[in-house]
Protein backbone atom coordinates (compact mmCIF):
# COMPACT_ATOMS: atom_id res chain seq x y z
CA UNK A 1 0.00 0.00 0.00
CA UNK A 2 2.68 2.03 0.70
CA UNK A 3 4.59 1.66 -2.40
CA UNK A 4 1.46 2.67 -4.49
CA UNK A 5 0.88 5.49 -2.48
CA UNK A 6 4.64 7.10 -2.89
CA UNK A 7 4.13 6.13 -6.56
CA UNK A 8 0.74 8.11 -6.75
CA UNK A 9 2.83 11.11 -5.27
CA UNK A 10 5.49 11.06 -7.84
CA UNK A 11 3.53 11.01 -10.18
CA UNK A 12 1.39 13.28 -9.08
CA UNK A 13 4.17 16.17 -8.22
CA UNK A 14 5.78 15.43 -11.68
CA UNK A 15 2.50 16.31 -13.32
CA UNK A 16 2.66 19.52 -11.25
CA UNK A 17 6.46 20.03 -12.93
CA UNK A 18 4.77 19.26 -15.97
CA UNK A 19 2.14 21.92 -15.99
CA UNK A 20 4.63 24.45 -14.61
CA UNK A 21 6.95 24.40 -17.03
CA UNK A 22 3.89 23.84 -19.63
CA UNK A 23 2.42 27.14 -17.64
CA UNK A 24 5.33 29.20 -17.86
CA UNK A 25 5.83 28.45 -21.50
CA UNK A 26 2.39 29.35 -22.50
CA UNK A 27 2.75 32.82 -20.68
CA UNK A 28 6.00 33.22 -22.24
CA UNK A 29 4.72 32.86 -25.35
CA UNK A 30 1.56 35.28 -24.32
CA UNK A 31 3.66 38.08 -23.79
CA UNK A 32 5.24 37.23 -26.92
CA UNK A 33 2.65 37.55 -29.09
CA UNK A 34 1.49 41.45 -27.02
CA UNK A 35 5.29 42.43 -27.88
CA UNK A 36 4.45 44.30 -31.00
CA UNK A 37 1.32 45.94 -28.65
CA UNK A 38 3.42 47.19 -26.58
CA UNK A 39 3.48 51.08 -27.52
CA UNK A 40 -0.54 50.72 -27.62
CA UNK A 41 -0.82 48.97 -24.28
CA UNK A 42 1.46 51.07 -22.43
CA UNK A 43 -0.36 54.40 -23.90
CA UNK A 44 3.04 55.56 -25.73
CA UNK A 45 1.40 55.43 -28.97
CA UNK A 46 -1.51 55.73 -30.81
CA UNK A 47 -5.05 54.82 -29.69
CA UNK A 48 -5.69 52.16 -31.43
CA UNK A 49 -3.55 49.46 -32.36
CA UNK A 50 -1.48 48.60 -35.32
CA UNK A 51 -2.00 45.58 -37.79
CA UNK A 52 0.84 43.78 -36.51
CA UNK A 53 -0.11 43.70 -33.15
CA UNK A 54 -3.15 42.57 -33.80
CA UNK A 55 -2.40 39.98 -35.99
CA UNK A 56 -0.01 39.03 -33.51
CA UNK A 57 -2.44 39.66 -30.14
CA UNK A 58 -5.00 37.35 -32.32
CA UNK A 59 -2.44 34.47 -31.11
CA UNK A 60 -3.92 34.63 -27.91
CA UNK A 61 -6.93 33.14 -28.59
CA UNK A 62 -5.42 30.03 -30.16
CA UNK A 63 -3.22 29.73 -26.64
CA UNK A 64 -6.61 29.85 -24.98
CA UNK A 65 -8.52 26.64 -25.65
CA UNK A 66 -8.85 24.87 -22.21
CA UNK A 67 -9.95 26.16 -18.98
CA UNK A 68 -6.69 25.49 -17.27
CA UNK A 69 -5.00 27.65 -20.13
CA UNK A 70 -7.30 30.39 -19.76
CA UNK A 71 -6.55 30.15 -16.47
CA UNK A 72 -2.72 29.93 -16.78
CA UNK A 73 -3.14 33.36 -19.43
CA UNK A 74 -5.22 35.05 -17.12
CA UNK A 75 -2.95 35.13 -14.35
CA UNK A 76 0.16 35.63 -17.00
CA UNK A 77 -1.41 38.84 -17.64
CA UNK A 78 -2.38 39.80 -14.63
CA UNK A 79 0.83 39.44 -12.99
CA UNK A 80 3.18 40.91 -16.01
CA UNK A 81 0.86 43.53 -17.56
CA UNK A 82 1.78 45.77 -14.07
CA UNK A 83 5.56 45.53 -14.36
CA UNK A 84 5.45 46.06 -17.85
CA UNK A 85 3.53 49.31 -17.57
CA UNK A 86 0.25 48.19 -19.41
CA UNK A 87 -2.65 50.68 -18.50
CA UNK A 88 -5.78 48.47 -18.00
CA UNK A 89 -7.99 50.38 -19.65
CA UNK A 90 -5.88 49.71 -22.97
CA UNK A 91 -5.46 46.00 -22.20
CA UNK A 92 -8.97 45.97 -22.40
CA UNK A 93 -9.71 47.71 -25.31
CA UNK A 94 -7.53 45.08 -27.55
CA UNK A 95 -10.04 42.46 -28.23
CA UNK A 96 -12.27 44.90 -29.22
CA UNK A 97 -10.13 47.27 -31.92
CA UNK A 98 -8.48 44.03 -32.94
CA UNK A 99 -11.78 42.44 -33.40
CA UNK A 100 -11.04 39.34 -31.80
CA UNK A 101 -13.03 37.41 -28.92
CA UNK A 102 -10.83 36.61 -26.14
CA UNK A 103 -12.50 34.52 -23.60
CA UNK A 104 -10.51 35.55 -20.52
CA UNK A 105 -11.32 38.33 -18.75
CA UNK A 106 -8.90 41.79 -18.43
CA UNK A 107 -8.30 42.95 -15.69
CA UNK A 108 -5.40 43.94 -12.97
CA UNK A 109 -8.79 42.83 -10.20
CA UNK A 110 -9.74 39.42 -11.71
CA UNK A 111 -10.09 35.96 -9.77
CA UNK A 112 -8.67 33.99 -12.46
CA UNK A 113 -9.85 30.90 -10.77
CA UNK A 114 -13.27 31.83 -11.60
Amino acid sequence: MVKGFCGWILSLVALALIMSRANGSLCGDAVNALIPCGSFLVGAGPPTPSNECCTSAQKLTKLAQTTATRRALCQCLKDNGPSFGVKPQRAKQLPTLCKFSLSIPISPTVNCNM
